[in-house]
């Protein structure tokens, strides 16, 4: 290498801009899904749907006339096993007819992934609960409690969008793309791209 480029140094504030402008660039898009061009697959990090998911709550929601039911601090967990992406709060009920100290508790609802074509989103599917824990409560109200608790996953998650593609993440030189598969994985979730 010559004495005088290693003296002229204009080509780094080149260099510098051009790798601060990419940074900026990684910082304004990682915020958004991630697509991976080798295996045709978008990528949604936990961080990205909790934070779509945390919107819902705080939630009240009534019971039957008699129960107010808080929701409230909401956790997401991965679960590869069964495809799902179970949505764990805290659970304050009151029962307005008998009056007494609220209960609080945990309430776990998990949920199903699909697509909405007409949307471009990808919504939670076939909610559930799959525990209730309350303390203090008699297993005579466990019924009660799981029904409070499918009513609670049926009105807050039931075809919730927690991701909306924009229409250029699914078209590429004239060619149009449309999700397909959708996995749960440890840290996220995986979505396949397929063309149409």
């Amino acid at each position: 290498m010559s004495k005088s480029f290693c003296n002229n140094r204009s080509w780094l504030r080149p260099l510098l801009a051009f790798l601060i402008l990419i940074g900026a660039l990684a910082a304004a898009v990682s915020s958004h899904a991630a697509y991976n061009i080798w295996t045709s697959e978008y990528t949604l990090s936990k961080d990205e749907l909790q934070t779509a998911l945390t919107p819902q709550f705080p939630r009240k929601l009534r019971y039957m006339e008699v129960f107010e039911v808080t929701l409230s601090n909401p956790r997401l967990r991965m679960d590869e096993s069964k495809n799902r992406l179970t949505t764990v709060v805290d659970a304050l009920i009151e029962n307005k007819l008998f009056g007494g100290a609220p209960v609080k508790g945990v309430l776990a609802m998990s949920s199903g992934l699909k697509y909405d074509a007409a949307a471009r989103a990808i919504r939670l599917d076939a909610p559930a609960v799959d525990n209730v824990d309350i303390a203090g409560m008699p297993a005579q109200y466990a019924q009660q409690l799981n029904a409070i608790g499918n009513v609670a996953a049926d009105q807050i998650l039931k075809n919730y969008a927690i991701y909306t593609f924009q229409p250029e993440q699914l078209e590429l030189k004239g060619q149009r793309f449309e999700p397909g598969a959708i996995t749960v994985e440890r840290d996220g979730i995986k979505v396949e791209v397929k063309p149409l």
